[in-house]
């Protein structure tokens, strides 16, 4: 097992990683940014005022974009099993 080998499954499960967490992440971000500048306009500074939006923001991104990430995680993990035979060889 080289050095590249190695450095290119990290960046791999790096990239698989990232790609996976961004929607939630970044639609996250989104409606905590909307929630928190409503709440500086209206002066209104309730706590699960961003916890319930953000909750339903996650469950509307897990059905709409959760195939989409059970597929890339399941396309990743099938890869690397079936090189893992070239990977232990190197």
């Amino acid at each position: 097992m080289t050095e590249e080998l190695v450095i290119k499954l990290g960046q791999d499960a790096l990239r698989t990683t990232a790609m996976v967490a961004a929607p939630l992440l970044v639609s996250t971000l989104v409606v905590g940014l909307a929630v928190s500048v409503f709440q500086a306009l209206t002066q209104i500074n309730e706590a699960t005022l961003t916890f319930v939006p953000k909750m339903i923001i996650i469950g509307l991104i897990l059905i709409f974009a959760g195939p989409w990430m059970l597929d890339l995680l399941q396309n990743y993990t099938i890869g690397l099993f079936e090189s893992i035979s070239t990977i232990v060889r190197e």
